[in-house]
């Protein structure tokens, strides 16, 4: 792990995926330093919303904005009224969670909070049916996708030994028949 003095000196980033179906949650983070790149592309995706995809200030509660202040950005346009509420009530609450968790752990320093930013892209299924459950796996992934970026895992060898085994995700996963080809 970085040393306190050194902590996101650069860009740090990190992955996580965790439940299945329609309520499991995917969320990407990259974690840096007011004043460096990380901050020009916070502000930019601020400041250019595309339709659908509306980057917002994560909140603890409404004016209570999560430190290190991070961003939402929506990988799926809001789709319906659950699909919404899971987007912009259950998933944010669960993204704010999980970096308040890292936080509370120590794995991004309190110390440096004010002085860091996260850009989060969230995915939440459009066919989401389970805000609880929206929520416990928006705040697992969260956490699981900082803890990624601190700890700068998975390493190369363990991704070249997942290579192995061939790419799968919860979408696809190519057939032997495929992969040789």
């Amino acid at each position: 792990m970085p040393s306190p003095e050194s902590f996101a000196a650069t860009a740090l980033i990190g992955e996580s995926f965790v439940g299945d179906g329609v309520n499991a949650a995917h969320t990407n983070v990259v974690i840096g330093r007011k004043g460096g790149p990380v901050e020009t592309a916070w502000a930019t995706a601020l400041a250019t919303p595309s339709a659908g995809h509306v980057p917002f200030l994560t909140v603890v509660r409404p004016s209570v904005p999560v430190k290190p202040a991070t961003l939402f950005v929506t990988k799926a346009a809001a789709a319906g009224e659950v699909h919404e509420r899971a987007t912009w009530g259950s998933a944010q609450a669960g993204l704010a969670q999980g970096v308040l968790d890292a936080v509370a752990e120590d794995l991004i320093p309190a110390a440096e909070a004010e002085d860091l930013l996260i850009i989060a892209a969230v995915w939440v299924n459009p066919g989401v049916d389970d805000l609880d459950s929206s929520f416990r796996n928006q705040r697992a992934a969260a956490y699981g996708a900082v803890r990624a970026a601190v700890t700068g895992s998975p390493s190369v060898a363990d991704v070249l030994d997942a290579a192995k085994e061939g790419p799968a995700n919860p979408f696809y996963t190519p057939t032997a028949e495929v992969l040789a080809r």
